[in-house]
């Protein structure tokens, strides 16, 4: 009898985060309060240091030095109702047929940005912004415990800029991405599928005569339940991001922005407790080493999506302002994904992911009130990446979302301001159908065998506070 499971899943659904501000995938909320205040329509605006990270030839437009410092705070529901998830031996999984509190009350996200003109023609900033991040607590026994329990990621970018002006109409900017990136999760163990699994195959016996023979108890077996995994990764990788801008007058600019796909080589190590599978130590130590699992390091390589944005601003009168933004996200390079379990011999883990590329459109739109107060709102639609229900996991339940933003600027004086945004997400349902093509006693691959079959309800707020100050 052979138990196998997948450690780093979360290294795969990593690879796949969208970089792009309120894009699908593990984004994390927005880079930018003033950006998310028009649902991030406003990359050809460049109206404060943020511009580095939806285009960095905005940095030609700053005048002087500036620096904004924000916080958006992502407040999550989702809830998740389980349709008949099974074992590999196809008999149900059991256990909570529901869940509702798996995601956080809240996460909160910081931003930092600095801009500075050098010259007539140069400017440099440095943005800092978290680029990726989710935290989901399934319960240990909930329908689909055997994809995810858990899953924390986090992430940080520092993206040095510079940009050049040519001329009155025409600017280029150049940033480094140096992006961090750390992951954990946590699995269920299927040993109850196993065990009856090796008993219809007529191996049963010799695993309780084994286990008497060690002086275990073979009744134990009746009655075990789960083992648990759990891993840990991280690592460095570093891109680039290009932009252009182009101003037609000193009304109205167009704008386009590249940012790089970024390969990461995620290692951790895998641990594996089999201490809760029975009372019985002699039971849990015979069901580990059958299963071959032991302690162990694991590897990933992974290259997250580039993206392309076009986008345009028009300032129509000395009130009103309009833009939009259409960005393109090569999600298509997430397909199967090999997770490596280092110096074990055992079958690597193949995840069928097999992502589209995804088109997100937002319109915004600013209203000057005063000479203090600028009013602004946007809307967007984005696609996710998942093609279908027989592809979308537990640990990224991902589905189309409408979004709608309102923002303000607030000039508290003429060197300083706060921006204050807030954005409602309503994602379509999320319907599941996910199997695992390798099982327990497979050999030449790792898997769980499961099919998590539900349905995911979710929608997000989004409460954005930045301050700048220009000297």
């Amino acid at each position: 009898m052979k138990q196998k499971y997948l450690t780093l899943m979360v290294a795969v659904a990593l690879a796949g985060a969208s970089a792009t501000a309120a894009a699908s995938g593990y984004r994390f909320g927005s880079q930018s309060v003033s950006s998310q205040g028009t649902a991030e329509a406003n990359g050809a605006e460049a109206a404060d240091a943020s511009t580095i990270f939806a285009n960095p030839a905005g940095l030609s437009r700053l005048e002087g030095r500036q620096i904004m410092g924000g916080v958006t705070a992502v407040v999550p529901h989702s809830s998740y109702l389980d349709a008949g998830s099974t074992r590999f031996t196809r008999t149900p999984t059991g256990g909570q047929a529901s869940q509702d509190d798996y995601v956080p009350g809240v996460v909160a996200g910081p931003s930092l940005y600095y801009s500075q003109k050098i010259d007539g023609q140069w400017s440099a900033g440095l943005g800092v912004f978290v680029p990726y991040g989710t935290k989901l607590d399934y319960d240990s026994n909930w329908a689909g415990r055997y994809s995810l329990t858990n899953i924390k990621l986090e992430s940080v970018n520092l993206n040095p800029s510079v940009a050049f002006k040519l001329d009155e109409r025409h600017a280029f900017g150049f940033g480094i991405d140096i992006e961090y990136m750390k992951a954990r999760l946590g699995q269920a163990v299927d040993v109850p599928g196993t065990i009856a699994a090796a008993q219809a195959a007529g191996t049963g016996a010799a695993l309780a005569r084994q286990i008497a023979a060690m002086g275990g108890n073979p009744a134990a077996l009746a009655s075990a339940g789960d083992a648990h995994a759990g891993v840990e990764g991280k690592d460095w990788g570093y891109g680039f991001n290009l932009g252009y801008l182009f101003s037609l007058d000193q009304n109205t600019r167009f704008g386009i922005a590249y940012r790089s796909s970024i390969k990461h080589e995620l290692k951790g190590g895998a641990v594996w407790d089999f201490s809760t599978v029975s009372g019985d130590k002699v039971v849990n130590g015979v069901l580990q080493a059958a299963a071959r699992r032991a302690n162990s390091a694991a590897r990933v390589e992974i290259r997250t999506p580039e993206t392309l944005s076009l986008n345009a601003f028009h300032q129509f009168d000395e009130k009103w302002a309009g833009m939009a933004d259409v960005t393109w996200t090569r999600n298509s390079r997430m397909q199967n994904i090999d997770i490596e379990f280092v110096g074990t011999g055992e079958g690597d883990e193949v995840i069928r992911q097999q992502w589209k590329n995804t088109v997100r459109v937002a319109l915004g739109a600013n209203y000057k009130l005063n000479e203090n107060v600028t009013l602004r709102g946007g809307i967007a639609h984005d696609d996710a990446p998942v093609r279908s229900s027989e592809l979308r996991h537990a640990a990224l339940p991902d589905a189309d979302r409408l979004q709608l933003s309102f923002g303000a600027n607030w000039k508290l004086s003429p060197a300083s301001s706060l921006d204050l945004a807030y954005t409602w997400l309503d994602f379509k349902d999320a319907p599941g159908s996910y199997t695992n093509n390798c099982n327990p006693v497979a050999t030449a691959c790792t898997g769980n065998g499961e099919t998590t079959r539900g349905t995911w309800k979710t929608h997000m707020q989004l409460i954005g506070l930045a301050y700048s100050y220009k000297f």
